[in-house]
C-alpha cells in the first residue's frame, strides 16, 4: 500500500527530485486491480527467482568475498609487510546494478565491486595475479578479463553464476569491513577508472534513497527493464538504455509521482517520456560540484557534454551522463517505442487491451526493407566471446558514421540481439541494423549516400583488437528483408505476415528528429500502404517498375539493388532510391556463411519493391501512435495534452508535463530546478556525431553481397 509519510498537519509532503510532483493523488480501486493484474503477469512471466537461486547467490558472493580477502593478504606478505599488517589487509566486496536494486531476475548476472587497499593496484595484481587465482579454480569457468573498457572488469562464472567484478584501490591501508561507500571520502586521491568503478555502487545507494517507495519503484523498473528488452531497445553498448539508465528514469517518475502504484507508474512512465523535452537532462537530484575536482556533467563548461542527445544523470558525486551512448538514431527508435507503450497504456487503462499486449516482442525483422548483417566467427566458442564482445562494443561507432557521413539523412536501427547459426562449422553469430532514409527529406539530383568509406573506417576500428587470434574474422553484408536468414526467426522459418489493417490511416504528423515527436514503429498494427514485394509476384530478376496502389511521389521511387565490377574482385554494393544511392565494398567470402550462397561478381540489377524507409513502406509498422493528437513542434515539446487519457488521478499533467524538468539557469549560468528558460535543444547535436567518438585505424573485414 502507499506509504503515508510525512502526511501529518504540522509538515508539509516530503519533496522528492529537483521539481514539485505533478500529481499527489494516490491509486483508485482500478488502479488497484491493474496493478496485482502486472505482477501475477511479471511472476507467471518468470522474473522473480526461486529461494534456492536467492541462497545460491548468497553463498557464491561469501566464496568471492573470501577469496579476495586471501588475494589481498597474499599480496601483504609478499611485499614484506609485517604480519600485524599481513592480519589487518582486508579487501571488501559490494554489489551495484539490479542486484543492489533488488530487480534481478532467474540467471541474471551479479555486478560486484573489489574495493582494496592502496597498495594493491588494478593493472598487474588484479588482472593478472587474482586472475591467475581465479583460473586454477574449478568452480571458475568462462574467465574473461577486460582491462581496457570504459570500467575495467573481469567477467566469469562462479559455480554457474555469471559475475562481473571491478575494481578500485582507495588511498587506505587497511579496508574496513564497515566501510562506507557513499561517503565522499572514497574518492580522495584516486584515478578516474577507480571514480568510475566505485560509481556503480554510489548510484544504486542513492537511487534507493530518492525514491517515495522502494517496492514500487522495484515492480516498475521489473516491468519496464522486461518491456525494454522484448522491444529491442535494453542495451547500453548499442545506443540505447542499460539498467542504470532505465533505473533513473523511472526513479524519476516515482518522485512525480509519490503516491502512485505501480500500475500508475507504468502508465506515466510513457506518458512522461514521451513529452519529455531531450535533451533536457533527467536528474534525481541537483548536480553537486565538490572540491575534490572531478569533471560534472555541465554542458556550460564541457562542449562535449553538448552533443549528448538523452542525458540521464547519475545522483552521485561525480554526477555523469549516464546515457552518453544515445545517438540521433537510437534516441528515434525509443521515442518511437515511447509512443508505441503509451498507446498500449491508454488501452489498457480504458480496459481495452490486457497487459499481455505491451510485451509484445517488436517486429524488427518485419520493420524495414533494407538491413547491414555483420557476420562475426572465431575458431572457438571462447575465442568468439572475447571477439563478439569487441566487435558488439564498437557496433555502436559504425551507427554514429554513417550518421556523420550522411548527415543523419541515412537513418540506422542497430538491434541489440545476436543471433546464432547453428549450422556453420565454425563459432558464429550475428548482429542486424535496419537502414532507412530519414523521413521527409527532399530528394535532390544526383544525390547518393556512399558509405563505403564508412564502412572502411569501421573496419580499421575493429582492426584495433589486441587480442585477434586466427580464425576471428567479421563479414559485413546488405540484406534485403526476403533474404533475412530463417536461423533468426524463433521457430526456424519466417512466419506467414499478418494481413493490414486497411481502416488505420498514416497520420500528418511530422517525423521525429532530435527530440520532436515521433512515428511510432509498431510491427503489429498495420496500415494501408504500397503493395509488400514478399505478398506481390514480383520478378527478382527484372528491372521492371511494379504495380502501385498508391500514386507514386517523388520520395516514395522504388530502390535498387546495383552491383557493378570494379577491377575483377571488387565491387560497388549500392541500394538506390531514385537519384539517392547508399554504397557499401563488396568482397566475396565462403557461401556458407550467406544463406542461399556468394553473390557472383557478374553485373546485375535487381529491382526492390519499396522505397528504403518511406514509413508507410515499413513492414506492418504503424504511423503515430494514437490518431487523438499530439502535436509535435520541431524543437521536441509538446503542445497541448489531447493524446493523454486523462484520469482523476493526474487533471494537469500535460501541462505540469510542459514545464517539467527544463533545466534552466539564472544570470550567473547557475542550473535551477524551476522554469525560468528552456535548454536550447539544438545545443546538443554538433554535426550528428561526438567528434572522439570516431577512430581511425587496419583489418580483415570482408564486405560482401547478399542481393
Amino acid at each position: 500500500m502507499v506509504s503515508s509519510e510525512g502526511l501529518n498537519s504540522s509538515q508539509p509532503p516530503k519533496q522528492y527530485g529537483v521539481t514539485k510532483p505533478i500529481s499527489m493523488l494516490g491509486p483508485t480501486d482500478a488502479d488497484m486491480q491493474r496493478s496485482r493484474e502486472l505482477e501475477k503477469f511479471l511472476s507467471d512471466d518468470g522474473l522473480y527467482e526461486s529461494k534456492e537461486e536467492a541462497a545460491k547467490r548468497e553463498e557464491v558472493l561469501g566464496r568471492i568475498g573470501q577469496i579476495v580477502k586471501d588475494w589481498v593478504k597474499q599480496l601483504t606478505r609478499l611485499r614484506g609487510y609485517t604480519d600485524q599488517m599481513v592480519e589487518d589487509a582486508n579487501a571488501v566486496i559490494f554489489t551495484f546494478g539490479s542486484y543492489r536494486l533488488g530487480v534481478h531476475g532467474p540467471g541474471a548476472d551479479i555486478d560486484t565491486l573489489c574495493v582494496g587497499p592502496s597498495y594493491i593496484n588494478r593493472e598487474e595484481d588484479f588482472f593478472f595475479v587474482l586472475h591467475n587465482m581465479l583460473s586454477e579454480m574449478e568452480e571458475v569457468t568462462e574467465l574473461q578479463p577486460v582491462p581496457d573498457a570504459h570500467v575495467p572488469v573481469m567477467k566469469f562464472k562462479f559455480d554457474g553464476i555469471s559475475i562481473d567484478l571491478l575494481y578500485a584501490s582507495i588511498s587506505l591501508l587497511v579496508v574496513p569491513d564497515d566501510l562506507d561507500i557513499s561517503d565522499v571520502s572514497v574518492l580522495y586521491d584516486v584515478d578516474e577508472p577507480t571514480v568510475r568503478s566505485l560509481n556503480g555502487c554510489r548510484v544504486a545507494d542513492q537511487i534507493l534513497k530518492l525514491v517515495p517507495n522502494v517496492e514500487h519503484f522495484r515492480t516498475t523498473l521489473r516491468c519496464l527493464k522486461l518491456w525494454a528488452k522484448r522491444r529491442g531497445v535494453y542495451s547500453n553498448v548499442t545506443g540505447f538504455l542499460g539498467g542504470v539508465n532505465w533505473a533513473i528514469l523511472v526513479a524519476r517518475v516515482c518522485q512525480l509521482y509519490p503516491k502512485a502504484i505501480p500500475s500508475m507508474l507504468v502508465s506515466r512512465f510513457f506518458r512522461v517520456y514521451t513529452q519529455w523535452r531531450w535533451p533536457n537532462p533527467v536528474m534525481l537530484c541537483p548536480i553537486e560540484e565538490d572540491e575534490l575536482g572531478f569533471s560534472v556533467w555541465d554542458p556550460r563548461k564541457n562542449p562535449r557534454d553538448r552533443t549528448h542527445h538523452m542525458p540521464i544523470i547519475t545522483p552521485a558525486y561525480p554526477c555523469m551522463n549516464s546515457s552518453y551512448n544515445v545517438s540521433t538514431s537510437t534516441l528515434r527508435v525509443m521515442m518511437e517505442q515511447f509512443q508505441h507503450g503509451n498507446k498500449i497504456c491508454e488501452e489498457i487503462e480504458l480496459n481495452k487491451s490486457q497487459w499481455s499486449t505491451l510485451f509484445e516482442p517488436h517486429l524488427f525483422f518485419e520493420s524495414y526493407k533494407n538491413y547491414l548483417q555483420v557476420d562475426i566467427v572465431a575458431a572457438d566458442v571462447d575465442d568468439l566471446r572475447s571477439w563478439k564482445g569487441w566487435v558488439e562494443s564498437r557496433l555502436r561507432q559504425l551507427t554514429l558514421m554513417i550518421e556523420r557521413d550522411t548527415y543523419g539523412k541515412l537513418q540506422c536501427h542497430p538491434y541489440p540481439h545476436e543471433y546464432v547459426d547453428n549450422s556453420k562449422p565454425c563459432a558464429h553469430c550475428a548482429f542486424f541494423m535496419g537502414l532507412q532514409r530519414k523521413q521527409g527529406e527532399i530528394i535532390q539530383e544526383g544525390q547518393q549516400f556512399d558509405i563505403r568509406g564508412t564502412v572502411d573506417e569501421f573496419r580499421h576500428s575493429i582492426n584495433m583488437y589486441m587480442f585477434w587470434k586466427p580464425g576471428m574474422e567479421i563479414y559485413v553484408s546488405h540484406v534485403r528483408r526476403k533474404q533475412i536468414p530463417s536461423y533468426v526467426f524463433p521457430d526456424g522459418y519466417r512466419r506467414p505476415r499478418h494481413p493490414r489493417v486497411s481502416s488505420q490511416q498514416p497520420s500528418d504528423k511530422p517525423s521525429y528528429e532530435d527530440g520532436g515527436a515521433s512515428r511510432v514503429g509498431s510491427g503489429e498494427r498495420g496500415l494501408k500502404r504500397k503493395r509488400d514485394p514478399d505478398e506481390a509476384n514480383v520478378k527478382n530478376d527484372m528491372p521492371d517498375k511494379r504495380c502501385s496502389i498508391s500514386p507514386q511521389r517523388r520520395d516514395s521511387i522504388s530502390p535498387e539493388i546495383i552491383s557493378h565490377k570494379f577491377g575483377g574482385t571488387s565491387a560497388c554494393l549500392a541500394f538506390s532510391e531514385g537519384n539517392e544511392m547508399c554504397e557499401v565494398d563488396k568482397k566475396m567470402f565462403c557461401p556458407d556463411d550467406v544463406e542461399g550462397g556468394c553473390t557472383s561478381n557478374s553485373s546485375v540489377i535487381t529491382s526492390l519493391s519499396s522505397d528504403i524507409g518511406s514509413c508507410e513502406d515499413i513492414g506492418n509498422e504503424s504511423v503515430a501512435g494514437s490518431s487523438k493528437g499530439n502535436n509535435g513542434s520541431a524543437d521536441g515539446s509538446v503542445e497541448g495534452s489531447n493524446n493523454v487519457v486523462s484520469s482523476q488521478s493526474d487533471s494537469g499533467d500535460a501541462d505540469s508535463l510542459c514545464h517539467l524538468e527544463n533545466v534552466c539557469r539564472d544570470g550567473s549560468g547557475v542550473f535551477q530546478d524551476g522554469l525560468r528558460e528552456e535548454f536550447e535543444p539544438n545545443a546538443a547535436v554538433v554535426d550528428g556525431v561526438d567528434a572522439e567518438a570516431v577512430q581511425k585505424p587496419v583489418l580483415r573485414l570482408s564486405l560482401t553481397s547478399t542481393a
